[in-house]
């Protein structure tokens, strides 16, 4: 299978928006609330998603007997995921946030061999070992400081275990709807459940956005939730398996470097390694074999 110029267009501003988010959610969370500010970004997507699937006549309904499942994949895949890693965002740096939210595929291969029976390999076992060295690399610092946020660290891997479990749960459910049908139903639960939350913890904290944070709300509302995630449903089935592998690999580098150019990130040799550690894990658990 060959990319298409158009194919390949798309894939990699798909692949630099959803790298150049993580600055940007850095950005908004400095703005605003943490939790209000992901609620706003969902609220926002959210018509743009209903107007695409009235433009392509998309059904709403979900069928009765689904509707269970749909919640809790809404759950694990956009609820904690969205939850969990806005609150490390104010805790790490934006580049730090990126490598651990983008261990996802590794906690996927696990939650495969241990709840669905897929088979481990020796090179994803490679991948896992390389995952857990570059996880403590990245809490080098933040366990040497005296006001380092190591909770960040392990807020950003809860998120990444919800995604990664998400993900197999996903691709097991046996669903009739389309998959864009899921996403708007899943988004909903997902702004509801950060709205509700927000409104608890946050109330004394919130405020009206300046045009900074505004600006990152309409970023992620916008080209991440709308324009990047239907291009990349676009894609999906007619992918080389080695181009999606590539930039799902590029997304996190693609996030540390516009963290350091753009917020003046520093950046130590652990975490150098660390990103090279990364992607040898989602190398491992993400490439083809020869026979696939």
């Amino acid at each position: 299978m060959q990319l298409t110029a158009r194919q390949t267009v798309l894939l990699a501003f798909i692949t630099l928006i959803w790298g150049v988010n993580w600055t940007v959610m850095k950005i908004g969370v400095g703005a605003m609330p943490p939790l209000m500010f992901r609620a706003a970004c969902l609220w926002t997507g959210l018509p743009l998603l209903a107007l695409f699937m009235a433009w392509r006549g998309i059904s709403f309904e979900v069928p009765r007997g689904e509707r269970a499942l749909v919640f809790v994949l809404g759950l694990t895949n956009i609820v904690f995921w969205n939850l969990l890693i806005i609150l490390s965002l104010p805790l790490l740096s934006s580049g730090r946030a990126a490598i651990l939210g983008y261990t996802m595929p590794i906690f996927s291969a696990i939650a495969g061999a241990l709840f669905f029976r897929s088979v481990l390999q020796g090179r994803h076992m490679l991948g896992i070992s390389a995952a857990l060295a570059g996880s403590i690399l990245l809490l080098w610092h933040e366990m040497a400081a005296l006001a380092g946020q190591p909770k960040g660290v392990l807020l950003a891997l809860g998120a990444a275990l919800s995604w990664g479990l998400g993900t197999q749960m996903l691709r097991h459910a046996r669903l009739s709807i389309h998959i864009v049908t899921f996403t708007f139903w899943a988004v909903l639960l997902g702004a509801t459940v950060l709205t509700t939350t927000a409104l608890l913890f946050e109330t004394e904290e919130l405020r009206w956005p300046n045009l900074a944070g505004i600006l990152t709300v309409l970023f992620n509302g916008v080209l991440v939730l709308c324009v990047a995630q239907v291009g990349w449903f676009s894609l999906a089935r007619g992918l080389p398996p080695q181009a999606s592998t590539l930039s799902v690999m590029l997304i996190p580098v693609v996030g540390v470097f516009s963290g350091v150019l753009l917020l003046g990130e520093p950046m130590h040799w652990q975490d150098m390694l660390a990103v090279l550690l990364m992607l040898v894990a989602m190398f491992s658990v993400l490439w083809p074999s020869a026979r696939q």
